[in-house]
């Protein structure tokens, strides 16, 4: 420092006249600590006779100024330098901190620089210019709180004065106009109108069900309801009772000598959709189809009689695969899941009636619901039939499909839509009036979020509301048709809103591996309105994965999953021992759903749960969906597997390809979490690349082998097929308990196409041609 000292005042020709020095003695009883300054002047005694103690006291000569000047040059950059690596160091450290969360405990949250890998209110906030920078858990209070149970409530009143809202027609049209016009006062960043132009059937004349006997016809019922798409015409049958109508009931009804044939099946509504009652109805060789509300399970239904749809399939039956934009422009062609047998509902008072006309065998015990005097079928000396006369007529009509969007401030070519089905055959209340109350609100609460307080999403949020729901999510399936080489690269994520209350002891939950993880996340952070002390995680408990409901085809969430590979969360209230009774009738009223406990209170957290979600999504800088999930889906799809190698090997095949595919896509999730964590997540032409591996890890599990207009549903987890896992698992069984009646081709068939479908999904996982694995 002397040296420096002096070099500043030869440069500015200053002498200088003191300076301090600061020497350390040690004390004699061993204290160093003592300390001893003094200011000393230019002739200070004390330097050694004939050279000066002090730098100052002797100009240096003048060949030393350039290299004190050198001195002090080097001195400035290393302090820079070491400046420049405490800074670095110190942020690289919160990153790395932030990306240590992974224990999910619901006290993790996303900053605006980091991965969703992180803890929640462990972040450190820091002062950035700007715009205003929104952390997670700033996000997720600023959207609970302006979440309104008193807005859901205005909103669903919209229904509580219409009879119907079915497709098409006026009540439809209204609603339509209005959710548009709400959508604009929310000054959404676009609002626009999707038209289609749909086949559906209406009815016609009545339908009656008649009992003939001993030459005389007695009607039993002419129900107001009917079931789209069946057959129409008259049949004449004997009556079967088959219980819940799965394929499983039939199995136990068709013994040796017992033929279905030509018989009018009556089955009860419940544990699977009507459309697949009908199909296994039809697969036995009936020629009618008759459902109830079994009072056991639909409480207070005797009269009752259900709207509902026989179509096995989504979307508009007679434009298979095609969008419905302009259905003349197609050749005439049929869905395969159109019912080729007449299908009607009635009542169980009707059906009460029915089983007292019957002589012949009793039900057994686990067949017997709340209709007394269940009989199966008529002994063989009975003459009685059953006459099903279906009136229904085929009708063109135009539908329209609502969006607004939010666009993200990123990547606004990278959506989350939050849609629910608005048409309804009745009221509607529970059916889509909620799921349209809940949309309308989460709509005016995040565009509330970004107009007024700055909130920007990294991403787009896309409002969606549906039409022709009814019929097999029509308008939905639709749209998924019309835009299928946009939307599986565009949308990541679909959350269904759809019958979000149906009871309040249970939560129901349907939704893709691939969002577990956020579910979780988002429950530890959702008061349940039963008990606000806790969570909705502790109301769901550590296993609640286990009580996940596979989505059926009556939700309007499969067809995205299924038919275009997009991850989907169907989230709502239940009972789990007791269905909602007045679902598809003309009871499904807002003063019969407010009968509900707390009925608003459970409609908010549903909303605040879809909410939650779709933010987070938006917000984070890492998509939160967790790839590595699917591994353990094959995991244990493997160990299902695995007790049939032996019998698979004696027809002179082997599993084993199936399982090193297996491996192939472990490696290739291992691969990409490497991939991410070594990344720079500041980068976003990195960062967008990684999350585009991410966001097609669904996709990749659609089977390229089929065609998506003969089987539109090709996801080999959730579709519909002999493609699926579950399929070749039923094949496996059958090595034990039927081989004869096994296709042995179609097994090695199934095999082939399985495990290349994994293998293509491992391969797609890995990123770049160069670095797939292209041995087993």
């Amino acid at each position: 420092m002397d040296h420096a000292r002096a070099a500043i005042s030869n440069l500015f020709g200053v002498e200088p006249t003191s300076y301090t020095r600061f020497s350390i003695a040690r004390q004699m009883d061993g204290d160093n600590s003592h300390v001893e300054m003094k200011l000393s002047a230019d002739d200070e005694e004390g330097g050694e006779v004939g050279r000066p103690e002090h730098l100052h006291a002797s100009m240096p000569p003048p060949r030393r100024i350039g290299k004190n000047l050198c001195f002090l040059l080097i001195a400035a950059v290393l302090l820079l330098l070491i400046g420049f690596l405490i800074g670095y160091l110190s942020y690289r450290g919160r990153m790395q901190k932030a990306g240590r969360c992974l224990d999910g405990s619901g006290k993790c949250e996303m900053t605006p620089t980091t991965s969703y890998l992180m803890d929640d209110d462990e972040t450190e906030e820091e002062e950035v210019p700007g715009p205003p920078v929104f952390y997670w858990p700033a996000v997720r209070d600023l959207f609970s709180k302006k979440l309104s149970a008193g807005h859901l409530q205005d909103n669903l009143r919209q229904r509580a004065t219409k009879d119907s809202f079915e497709a098409g027609q006026s009540e439809d049209e209204s609603i339509a106009s209005y959710i548009h016009d709400q959508f604009a006062s929310f000054l959404l960043d676009e609002v626009w109108n999707d038209e289609h132009y749909i086949k559906l059937q209406a009815k016609g004349s009545n339908n009656t069900v008649s009992i003939l006997q001993d030459g005389k016809e007695e009607i039993l019922e002419s129900p107001d309801a009917y079931v789209a798409y069946s057959k129409s015409g008259s049949v004449v049958g004997k009556p079967v009772y088959v219980n819940y109508g799965r394929k499983a009931d039939f199995q136990k009804i068709e013994k040796p000598g017992v033929s279905l044939n030509n018989t009018v099946i009556i089955f009860r509504a419940g544990k699977i959709t009507l459309a697949e009652k009908v199909a296994n109805a039809q697969e036995a060789g009936a020629v009618g189809a008759l459902m109830y509300l079994d009072p056991s399970d639909y409480e207070n239904t005797e009269t009752l009689v259900p709207f509902g749809h026989a179509h096995l399939g989504t979307g508009d039956p007679f434009t298979p695969g095609f969008p419905s934009f302009n259905h003349t422009q197609f050749p005439p062609v049929e869905s395969s899941g159109l019912p080729r047998i007449a299908v009607q509902t009635i009542s169980s008072k009707a059906v009460g009636k029915l089983f007292s006309k019957m002589h012949g065998e009793e039900c057994i015990l686990e067949w017997k619901g709340g209709v007394v005097g269940c009989k199966v079928m008529l002994n063989s000396t009975s003459k009685m039939t059953v006459k099903l006369s279906v009136n229904n007529v085929m009708v063109d009509r135009k539908i329209l499909n609502i969006f607004g969007a939010i666009k993200g401030s990123e990547e606004p070519d990278r959506y989350v839509v939050i849609g629910a089905q608005r048409d309804s055959w009745g009221p509607g209340a529970a059916k889509a009036g909620v799921g349209t109350a809940m949309l309308l609100e989460l709509a005016r609460v995040i565009s509330d979020m970004v107009k007024n307080e700055g909130y920007k999403p990294r991403r787009s949020i896309i409002f969606a509301s549906w039409s022709a729901g009814e019929y097999g999510a029509v308008g939905a399936t639709e749209w998924l048709e019309g835009y299928s080489a946009t939307l599986h690269a565009k949308v990541f994520t679909y959350i269904n809103l759809d019958a979000a209350v149906l009871g309040f002891n249970h939560v129901k939950i349907s939704a893709s591996p691939l969002l577990y993880t956020l579910l979780e996340r988002t429950m530890k952070g959702v008061k349940d309105p039963a008990k606000n002390s806790e969570t909705l995680y502790d109301r769901v408990g550590s296993d609640w994965v286990k009580t996940v409901v596979p989505l059926g085809l009556d939700n309007a969430a499969f067809p995205f999953l299924a038919y275009s590979g997009i991850p989907v969360v169907s989230f709502g209230f239940y009972n789990k021992d007791k269905e909602y009774p007045f679902l598809g009738t003309t009871q499904d009223t807002v003063e019969n759903l407010k009968m509900t406990d707390n009925f608003y209170g459970l409609m908010r957290a549903a909303a605040e749960v879809a909410g939650h979600i779709a933010l987070r999504l938006t917000h984070d800088h890492e998509l939160f969906l967790d790839f590595e999930r699917y591994s353990d889906e094959l995991l244990a799809f493997q160990e299902k597997f695995l007790p049939y190698s032996r019998d698979v090997e004696a027809l002179g095949l082997t599993l084993n390809w199936l399982f090193f595919a297996r491996g192939d896509f472990q490696r290739a999730t291992d691969a990409l979490r490497r991939d991410i964590t070594n990344s720079d997540r500041e980068n976003k032409i990195v960062r967008r690349a990684l999350n585009d591996r991410i966001m097609k890890v669904e996709y990749d599990f659609l089977s390229p082998y089929l065609s998506p207009k003969d089987a539109p549903f090709r996801h080999i987890f959730f579709g519909k097929g002999s493609h699926t896992l579950q399929s070749l698992l039923e094949n496996l069984r059958l090595l034990r308990t039927s081989r004869d009646s096994m296709d042995v081709n179609m097994l090695k068939e199934q095999l082939a196409l399985t495990t290349w479908t994994i293998k293509g999904a491992a391969n797609a996982l890995v990123g770049d041609i160069w670095d797939t694995d292209n041995e087993f």
